[in-house]
């Protein structure tokens, strides 16, 4: 009797699994280029316009994530290289000539998302990252 129920368990447990990675696999990630790889981060829908997440990378680096409210992807390094501090991906987005940036929540200086240039001071720049869903 005991195997009966080990066996119902393990079925449960096993579709239960199965139904999980289903509905991960049909929802769209968030992938950064990782040298010649791609990282999974995130699943999209964790993304809200407007808003960053931060994300630790292989390296021990960490990257902000965001999606503009246009759907576009972005990705930069999280660290205010101003300050040292990793706090970019608690910047507030906006656009200027119609390129998105991420303004630093400490000092307010602005860096394009697509380039990573600082829009105060162009010989400060980011790391960006290729960024896309899967």
């Amino acid at each position: 009797m005991s195997t009966a129920v080990v066996t119902a368990t393990t079925t449960a447990a096993t579709t239960t699994a199965a139904a999980t990675a289903a509905t991960s696999l049909s929802r769209p990630a968030v992938q950064l280029r990782a040298g010649e790889a791609w990282l999974t981060v995130c699943d999209l829908d964790r993304l809200v316009p407007g808003r960053g997440v931060a994300v630790l990378l292989p390296d021990g680096g960490q990257a902000a994530v965001f999606l503009d409210r246009a759907g576009r992807l972005h990705a930069v390094d999280n660290r205010d290289p101003f300050t040292g501090a990793a706090v970019l991906s608690r910047g507030l987005l906006g656009s200027r000539a119609g390129h998105p940036f991420v303004a630093s929540p400490l000092l307010k200086q602005r860096f394009d998302l697509s380039t990573g240039v600082c829009l105060d001071d162009d010989t400060v720049r980011l790391t960006t990252y290729e960024a896309r869903t899967a």
